[in-house]
């Protein structure tokens, strides 16, 4: 059992020894071993031409990265909280994502684009954002969002190998979660969605942190005689379309569950691609849980009442299955 840090350290570490043209950089990666610890000790093994501590300037660390890997290195940058990412995000979705079509496939563009997303606790607005809805819209970009330790080895792996720029979504509140990650190497492609809990009479499709808060809410629905599949899409962008169109005939409702504003979000598109390919399984309409649609608050007690809870989760589903 390894908490999830040390699983995304495993996987870059392990990958920059294989391959010299790795390298992180980020604000706080090397001689702090970074703001969560995720990169404890590389420093140390690397040196610092490949952990590279960065000024507080988002938009230019990352348009270094995307000069690098035109020109034939692999970057990982680490951003201290996606939300920052926003600072750069003209380098990400106007460079990074489509140099490949512009250049006619004479540059790869090479980066995995990793660090925290969405809230954790009492860090107000500008820090608690999730912003996969943001990055997904954009043809050029994968968009990956781990839930274990297991996954997020295995997810990185592929996404350091990846010859296009990947968007590697983690949370701060599970750098500590702990889980079996085996010791022989191992990737998990993208467009691969992972059953975490079996249910016959609804699907929760959900990623990232609150697949645990789904798992909670299945288990007090079990107690409501509600058996409740919880399928953990892993890769928001590709989409594995076929594991959720899969689990909606087996189940014949679904709920999906985003972190996140509701409006033209990843929920969104998930369910409109049920109901234009599954409409004649559903027994009921496709209901979705996310925050609440206003900036998170600083204040224990409102954030609360804004993040998804499992007690939304069972209460949305309980709707979906006529209770």
């Amino acid at each position: 059992m390894i908490p999830m840090r040390e699983a995304i350290r495993q996987a870059m570490a392990e990958e920059m020894r294989r391959d010299p043209t790795i390298f992180l950089m980020g604000e706080e990666v090397a001689l702090y071993d970074g703001a969560y610890k995720v990169s404890q000790g590389m420093l140390a093994e690397f040196g610092p031409d490949r952990i590279v501590d960065t000024p507080i300037a988002e938009n230019g660390f990352t348009g270094l990265a995307v000069g690098a890997a035109m020109a034939g290195m692999r970057p990982i940058v680490e951003f201290m909280t996606f939300n920052f990412s926003l600072v750069a995000y003209d380098q990400v979705v106007n460079s990074a994502a489509r140099i490949y079509q512009m250049s006619a496939g004479q540059y790869r563009l090479p980066i995995v684009f990793r660090g925290p997303n969405g809230h954790a606790e009492n860090l107000a607005s500008q820090h608690s954002t999730a912003v996969e809805s943001l990055y997904a819209h954009f043809p050029g970009l994968k968009v990956v969002s781990p839930s274990t330790p297991y996954d997020a080895k295995g997810l990185l792996k592929t996404a350091i190998r990846d010859d296009n720029p990947v968007i590697f979504l983690e949370s701060e509140l599970m750098y500590g979660f702990k889980g079996e990650v085996p010791d022989e190497e191992y990737l998990i492609p993208f467009g691969k969605a992972d059953i975490k809990r079996q249910g016959d009479d609804v699907v929760i499709v959900v990623w990232g942190k609150h697949v645990h808060t789904c798992l909670k809410a299945a288990e007090s629905l079990k107690a409501d005689g509600i058996s409740a599949m919880v399928l953990d899409i892993r890769s928001i962008r590709p989409l594995d379309h076929d594991a959720i169109f899969a689990a909606v005939a087996r189940t014949h409702r679904a709920v999906v569950v985003q972190e996140g504003f509701p409006f033209a979000g990843v929920a969104a598109e998930i369910i409109t691609r049920i109901q234009e390919s599954c409409f004649d399984l559903l027994d009921a309409p496709v209901l979705r849980v996310t925050n609440r649609d206003v900036p998170q608050p600083y204040a224990t007690v409102l954030e609360k009442a804004v993040i998804i809870t499992a007690e939304r989760v069972v209460e949305t589903v309980k709707l979906v299955m006529g209770r």
